[in-house]
């Protein structure tokens, strides 16, 4: 066997969802900060404006059930908008049809935290430094996998107490910038 064949063996570039153990993950995650996508689901009026933010139901990290954002790691070999599609297929299932950039910039960076008093945004589980996007969904989004529901709310309820308070992790903040990114923050 040519040389060049067995290092493909092990080589493998394609993301692929068991790269790890959940015990090497583990050990991992407790030494090393991991990559994470955020994605901020949103629906656009005509000018494409953000008329709605969407938001899923369910069982977050720290044993609440949460409103959240998508939000999921980055694969081994994967880009950033490889990563997106993915989070965004397995949580608001194949009809959602996102508007994925070519060359995807994140609107802010998050850095969640074991310590919830570090950053503000926090991860009982690691360190995750997550790149946050907005991205405009122009199919029908429904709950898949994890999620338990989801809901499509105005910009003016996305900023409101309420939405907040339903939120844990820092992720509600992550939906007010993005709000003001876009220059929809009431």
């Amino acid at each position: 066997m040519p040389h060049w064949v067995a290092v493909t063996e092990w080589i493998d570039l394609e993301p692929d969802h068991n790269w790890l153990s959940e015990d090497d993950l583990d050990t991992i995650r407790g030494r090393v900060p991991m990559v994470y996508v955020d994605a901020v689901p949103v629906r656009l009026d005509e000018l494409g404006r953000v008329t709605h933010i969407g938001l899923l139901l369910r069982a977050m990290a720290d044993g609440t059930i949460s409103r959240a954002i998508v939000s999921g790691r980055v694969l081994w070999g994967e880009t950033l908008r490889q990563a997106l599609a993915r989070n965004l297929d397995k949580d608001l299932g194949p009809t959602a049809f996102p508007r994925i950039p070519s060359s995807p910039t994140p609107f802010t960076i998050a850095e969640y935290m074991p310590d919830p008093e570090m950053t503000g945004y926090h991860d009982p589980r690691q360190h995750a430094v997550s790149l946050a996007f907005i991205v405009p969904i122009e199919g029908e989004a429904a709950p898949s996998q994890e999620a338990l529901d989801f809901v499509w709310i105005t910009s003016e309820e996305a900023a409101g107490p309420g939405v907040s308070a339903e939120m844990t992790g820092g992720q509600d903040r992550i939906v007010r910038i993005a709000l003001a990114f876009t220059g929809r923050l009431p």
